[in-house]
């Protein structure tokens, strides 16, 4: 037999509705017995008030008779005497009068009872003296109030008690009705989050929930949208991703497929020039895999970085020492502008790969008879580098996704140069694994800007 599990509504309604029981319980405990007590501290009062204008009328009395013996086992006289300042009619002589919830007696100077019910005289009641001429004569002794005793009272009291009740149950019948659709307001949000996790883990990165509040559900709706949205931005990077892979690798492929069928087919003979032709398409074969490698190491920080303090101005002139005689074939001038030396904390062979990156993008794809300018200069904790490179320049579009995967700008700066479009999003995780930060704008001299900012070696700049 399968039990009934309560959902995380009839968890929260019957931890409320249990907590608005327990409080009206205790409240009904505690009404109970202030009621209690105030109404025995009620009957007390009343009674010594009574017990003051009694003692006073049978002081008034024993002046007139001279004595105990008008009243001495005479009950109905009592009550007479009781009955001309209570003003209750029927009185049975064997009741406390109106006013009195216990038992009383009147007794003589040596405490023996006058009036009263048989038994012993309590010494602990409430007494008053009986006063003539300053003289005590007597006392009115009262039976201690601890409980109440008069079947008026007795009925009064459970008549509150069964009201007190009442009010309970309907109280809880209240919280109940009232607790079921707070419980289910409150958890409405979380419901929505729920299934739309359940989309999101079934592979539905559309799903967005709406935000109905500013306090903590409302953000985490606002977190799971954030959520959700980088999810469906990572699945089209990487349906792009994958379809730019297949592009880049299908045209090299295509050209070999196309070169070995001619030869197989004796439409081609197989000469060196053959064999330099199909080299070529494996040299871009492998310069692809070789940088998809690369860049998949750079994303999963896999690169091993062994950093130290180094001479980032001294580096920079060794990578562009050894590009100078490409540079001069090409009919390039490459032109650096840089202070004699700034000290940053890097690793040595990772900055090296990020300026021959650069430094073969310029040279790639600028226009015989251009040139390069290399400037560098510090500002505040950062070393900022400028390589900016001459004809032919790119668009305001083409500008921002440069440094996108795969991207190639049409015209000069295209397929047909060598290029697999993945060098610069090589150099900008080098560049960010160093703290930095890579740019591209506008050059000056008609070409492409990019900037890269490097914090300075912080040893250093506590010693300055």
């Amino acid at each position: 037999m399968k039990l009934w599990r309560p959902g995380i509504t009839g968890k929260l309604f019957f931890a409320i509705l249990a907590t608005c029981i327990l409080v009206l319980v205790l409240m009904h405990w505690a009404v109970r017995l202030s009621f209690e007590r105030g109404f025995i501290d009620y009957i007390k009062h009343g009674n010594e008030q009574r017990l003051v204008l009694l003692s006073d009328a049978l002081g008034e009395q024993y002046a007139q008779h001279g004595n105990w013996k008008f009243l001495r086992h005479n009950d109905r006289y009592m009550f007479q005497l009781l009955r001309s300042f209570d003003r209750e009619p029927d009185i049975s002589p064997d009741m406390p009068p109106h006013g009195w919830r216990t038992q009383f007696w009147v007794v003589d100077q040596k405490f023996k009872p006058l009036v009263g019910p048989p038994g012993p005289v309590p010494r602990d009641g409430n007494r008053r003296a009986v006063m003539v001429d300053g003289k005590k004569v007597g006392w009115v002794v009262a039976s201690p109030v601890e409980r109440l005793t008069r079947n008026t009272d007795i009925n009064f009291d459970k008549q509150q008690k069964r009201t007190s009740w009442l009010i309970v149950g309907l109280s809880i019948l209240l919280a109940a009705g009232a607790t079921f659709p707070l419980a289910r307001g409150l958890l409405r949000p979380v419901k929505r989050l729920v299934e739309g996790t359940h989309r999101l883990a079934a592979g539905d990165f559309t799903t967005r929930v709406t935000p109905t509040s500013q306090d903590e559900l409302g953000r985490l709706a606002q977190d799971f949208n954030q959520l959700a949205s980088t999810l469906e931005k990572n699945q089209q990077m990487r349906r792009d991703f994958m379809a730019d892979i297949s592009h880049e690798l299908r045209t090299p492929l295509a050209v070999l497929r196309g070169e070995l069928e001619a030869i197989q087919d004796g439409v081609r003979q197989f000469t060196p020039e053959t064999v330099a032709s199909l080299q070529m398409e494996v040299g871009t074969l492998t310069k692809l895999v070789d940088d998809l490698h690369q860049l998949s190491m750079s994303d999963e920080g896999a690169l091993a970085y062994q950093k130290k303090a180094l001479d980032i101005v001294a580096l920079l002139e060794v990578a562009a020492g050894a590009f100078q005689e490409r540079f001069r074939q090409r009919e390039l001038q490459l032109h650096l502008a840089l202070p004699d030396d700034v000290v940053i904390f890097g690793d040595p062979d990772r900055l090296s790969q990020l300026f021959n990156n650069l430094l073969e993008n310029s040279l790639r794809y600028t226009d015989a008879g251009g040139q390069l300018t290399i400037s560098g200069a510090c500002r505040g904790e950062r070393f900022i580098l400028d390589f900016a490179d001459s004809a032919p320049g790119v668009t305001d579009q083409q500008l921002g996704r440069l440094l996108e995967r795969f991207y190639r700008t049409e015209g000069s700066r295209n397929r047909a140069s060598g290029g697999s479009g993945l060098g610069l999003s090589i150099c900008q995780n080098i560049v960010e694994a160093h703290g930095g930060a890579i740019s591209v704008g506008h050059s000056p001299f008609g070409g492409v800007s990019i900037k890269v900012e490097l914090p300075l070696d912080p040893d250093l700049q506590r010693d300055a």
